[in-house]
C-alpha cells in the first residue's frame, strides 16, 4: 500500500481527500489511499513518520505551511522561493525517511490567474502574511508585478488594514485574499477592507474556495469588480502535487 495525507490543525474539511480518493478510484489505483492526520502540534510529524511507515508523501495546511520546514532535509527551489512547504514527498530506505518540500501553491496561483489579469492589474495587495502569501507573493515577484502585505500586525514594509483607503485600491488593484476570513464556517467574515471603493479595474482574489462566493467576492462583484475564488488554484496545485507523489515529476 502506499499512502498521503494531509497535515493541519485544525482539519474541519479537505479538499485534498476528496480529490485524491475520487483519483485513485478513478485510474483504478487500489493500492494507494489518503489520510487526514490532525496534528495539534508539528512536533508530533516524526511519530506520525514513525507509526505510519507506508506514507509516502503529505499535503501540508494551516498553520504548518512554514513550521514544518525544519524537519525537512531538501527544499526545492519553489518551496524556497515562497518561504513555504504545501507538498512533501517521503523517501524511505534508511533509518529515517527523507523529506523533500515543495510549494505547489505557487504553480496553481500562477496558473491560475494567466487568463485573467488585465494589463492594469501590475500592482497588487496581499492580505495576510502566512505561508500561502508568501507563495502568492513568489509569484507575483516572478511576474514583476509590484505588491504589498497587509497586516493585522504589520511589520515593516507592510501595512494595516486600518490604512487602507481610495488610493490603495485604485492604486493596487489586485486584491489577493490569502487569510481564512469568509472560509467555512466563517463565512459572515470578510476581510476589512474599503469596498466602498472598488470599480470595475479591480481583480478581487480569494485563495478561499468553500464558500465558492465569499462575502469579500460578493462585495467585489456588486461593484462590477472581477473575481475568482481559490478553486482552479487549489485543482492545478493538487495535479502538480500528484506529479511530485507519482514520481513523474
Amino acid at each position: 500500500m502506499k499512502q498521503l495525507g494531509l497535515i493541519g490543525y485544525p482539519l474541519s474539511h479537505s479538499f485534498s481527500e476528496k480529490y485524491f480518493t475520487e483519483k485513485f478510484l478513478k485510474q483504478g489505483l487500489a493500492n494507494w489511499s489518503y489520510h487526514l492526520f490532525e496534528l495539534p502540534h508539528i512536533n508530533e510529524l516524526p511519530q506520525l513518520l514513525l507509526s505510519h511507515s507506508d506514507l509516502v508523501g503529505l499535503n501540508v495546511t494551516l498553520p504548518y505551511k512554514e513550521k514544518v520546514i525544519p524537519f525537512l532535509s531538501h527544499l526545492d527551489e519553489s518551496a524556497r522561493m515562497a518561504g513555504a512547504v504545501n507538498t512533501i514527498r517521503i523517501t524511505r530506505g534508511g533509518i529515517h525517511p527523507i523529506l523533500a518540500g515543495y510549494n505547489t501553491d505557487m504553480y496553481g496561483f500562477r496558473e491560475s490567474i494567466k487568463p485573467l489579469l488585465k494589463r492594469n492589474h501590475q500592482r497588487a495587495l496581499i492580505l495576510g502574511t502566512g505561508g500561502a502569501a508568501k507563495a502568492v507573493a513568489a509569484v507575483l515577484g516572478e511576474m514583476q508585478i509590484e505588491y504589498l502585505f497587509v497586516s493585522r500586525h504589520p511589520q515593516t514594509g507592510q501595512v494595516g488594514y486600518h490604512e487602507l483607503n481610495e488610493a490603495a485600491v485604485t492604486n493596487f488593484p489586485f486584491i489577493v485574499n490569502c487569510t481564512p476570513a469568509g472560509m467555512f464556517p466563517y463565512e459572515q467574515t470578510s476581510p476589512v477592507i474599503p469596498y466602498e471603493f472598488l470599480t470595475r479595474h479591480n481583480f478581487l482574489y480569494d485563495l478561499v474556495y468553500n464558500p465558492a462566493k465569499t462575502i469579500f467576492l460578493q462585495k467585489g462583484k456588486a461593484k462590477g469588480a472581477l473575481v475568482m475564488n481559490g478553486l482552479d488554484m487549489l485543482r492545478l496545485q493538487a495535479e502538480k502535487a500528484w506529479e511530485i507523489f507519482s514520481g513523474s515529476l
